[in-house]
Order: structure tokens, then sequence, then C-alpha cells
């Protein structure tokens, strides 16, 4: 099963969080896939943002607005009117969970309340909803084995424990009020460590990474030994595409899916240092933090049996193409190209679109 540009072609669709880093690469993906693209989130956490570089607000309607807010969410809902709708809007960093735990639950645990609320009330038109959470939302008891989607959900940390809260709200939802196969149709999908181009998160690898390459300065790594499965961000931004298009035919599709990289993917922290250091011209200056850290997780990996037995999904990008194209892609950045050219490229590279038919 491929992504089916007649599928998304004038299709409508409410992404939540477009204005991040994941929900800008899927508004510009969508974007040349057809779809009438409408997006709801407040403005771009970083300065700079690929939302702001590929210049996404001149080519979609963007809705302002807090995730954690019901009243603006329904309002959202009401006039995007979506056929789709792919809730990515969160807090996304274990870190800043410690720092603001009351604000990573209210994003993430009411934000999702708010957006499932949202359709149950208004989304007559709404066939199909994802609700995307992320690996860590699996209780890890560090055994280093993969997770399944039936394993136990936890989360010692505020962020992994507001994301299995996500999950555990989304079913529950799901099961009271979206059991109806002509109704809308609702999944989750956890997949996470996603990287590539236009990342300025703070405390995020390869954001650190490209910012001190960038710069010319030396960065500090943490947690050096730390095993994730890295993926390029179109790796699981196909993945939520195959599943909204297998959710919007099929009604018994499975609620949950993992999309994770090949298990030859889940690399340490320190190879992914040492093999963007080697990719970047003149190599990075990196340091090993010293400071005591909080506690994050010494192995994390997710087996996606289901997601390629059901959907059909692969990864479209291997972990040294994503590798080579984050440090393509920040050259690009730091030589002034205009950037929604360049990241239209990198999708129409590792996923082209069909031609249309004659």
């Amino acid at each position: 099963m491929s992504v089916d540009a007649g599928f998304w072609r004038g299709r409508r669709v409410l992404i939540t969080g477009h204005t991040g880093f994941k929900g800008a690469w899927l508004t510009l993906w969508l974007q040349q896939l057809g779809a009438e693209v409408t997006g709801f989130a407040l403005a771009p956490p970083t300065a700079p943002s690929l939302f702001e570089l590929a210049r996404l607000a001149e080519h979609c309607e963007t809705l302002s607005g807090d995730i954690a807010d019901p009243r603006a969410v329904s309002d959202a809902l009401r006039t995007a009117r979506p056929e789709v709708v792919i809730h990515l809007a969160a807090q996304s960093l274990v870190r800043r969970s410690y720092e603001d735990p009351a604000g990573t639950y209210r994003m993430n645990v009411m934000g999702t309340v708010n957006v499932l609320d949202a359709v149950r009330r208004h989304g007559g038109e709404t066939r199909v909803l994802i609700s995307v959470t992320s690996d860590k939302c699996y209780a890890n008891d560090g055994a280093g084995r993969p997770f399944r989607e039936g394993d136990p959900l936890g989360g010692r940390d505020p962020y992994s424990s507001s994301k299995a809260c996500a999950e555990l709200v989304t079913s529950a939802f799901r099961r009271s009020f979206f059991d109806d196969p002509a109704g809308t149709r609702v999944a989750s999908a956890r997949a996470g460590n996603v990287i590539g181009g236009g990342d300025w998160g703070a405390d995020r690898l390869i954001a650190d990474l490209m910012a001190a390459a960038l710069a010319g300065t030396s960065v500090s790594i943490r947690n050096p030994s730390a095993t994730r499965p890295w993926q390029h961000v179109l790796n699981p931004l196909s993945g939520y595409l195959l599943l909204a298009q297998r959710l919007h035919s099929a009604p018994d599709t499975d609620a949950e899916f993992n999309l994770g990289p090949p298990a030859g993917d889940e690399r340490a922290v320190a190879e992914i240092v040492e093999s963007l250091a080697g990719k970047w011209p003149g190599g990075i200056d990196v340091r090993q933090d010293t400071e005591p850290q909080p506690h994050e997780a010494a192995t994390l990996r997710l087996d996606s049996t289901r997601a390629r037995e059901r959907l059909g999904w692969e990864p479209i990008v291997s972990l040294d193409a994503a590798l080579q194209s984050i440090v393509d892609w920040y050259r690009a950045f730091q030589a002034g190209e205009d950037m929604r050219t360049v990241t239209q490229a990198q999708i129409e590279r590792f996923a082209p679109s069909p031609a249309p038919a004659s």
C-alpha cells in the first residue's frame, strides 16, 4: 500500500500543531498531494522555524489558537469542516516536562480530550481522526525489548506519562463515542525520535548538533549510550497518511499502530553524533555533558509488525539517507537557499508523487 495522491487530492484536512517541526513537514507534503489543508496551532515554537521558512501561512489556512482551549478547538473544527483530522499539537520534550509538568499534561492530555470532544460534537463531516502520541507511552522497564501495541502503558517522566494518558483518552473516546462503523473512525499512532531538516527544538539531539555546526561552536551531548529508534520525519508521516487511507475504507482497522525504524536503525546517541559530524564539512565540536541529568530511558525500541502487515507500511528513508538529507538541508539553509523549495525537493525525492492519469 502506498500514499495515494488521488485519495488526498481535494480532501479537507485539519492538522493541529502544523506550526511545529512534524506538522510543517506534513502540511507541505499534503499540499504537494493536493489536499485542502487547514492548520490549528499557536505561533511557531522556535525561531527560525520550518513553518516560516517554507512560507506555509501563504499556502494554507491557519487558525491561531491553544489546543488546551476547548472553545478554540471547536471553532477551528467548525471552520475547517475536515474529512480527516490529524492531531499533532503537543508539548513534545521530555526535559521541558520536568520544568512544566502541569503545562505538559494540560496540552498533551486535555488537548487530546478537546480534539476528540470537538469531533464528537461538531465533526459530522469528519470520517477519520488520528491521534499522534509517542513511542514513550509504554511502561519502559529497561529490558530493551521492542514494545508492541498491546504492552502496558506508563511513563516515569511527565512527558511519557502524559502520552500514555493521551492513549487512554483516545481509547475511551473511541469505545464510548466512535464505535459506529458508519461514523468517525479513530486510531492512534506511536512514533518518536523523529529527525529531519528544519528542527530547532530545544534539547533535541539533531537540532543541537546542527545549531552548533551552523554557528561553529561546540555542543554538549548527554546520555551518549542511550539507544533510540531514530527515523526521518517522512517515515512516520507516511504511516499517518496510510493509516488515514485505511481507516477511511476499512472500519475494522486496528486502533493503535507503532511506526518505528528497522532494528538496524536503532542506534546509540554516540553513533548518530559520529555519523553527522563526519558528514558535516569540517566536523562538529562535540563534548559530553557531565552535569546531572533528569531520568530518561536508556533503551527504546518499537515493534512495527502490525503497521507493516495491516497497512503495508515500510520506512521510506533509511537512517544513513536521513542523516545525509539533514546535512544537505542545513547546508542549503546556511547558503541562503529557498527552504520551501529545498524541503519540497526532499519530499519528492523520498516520496515521489505519481504523475496524474492521462
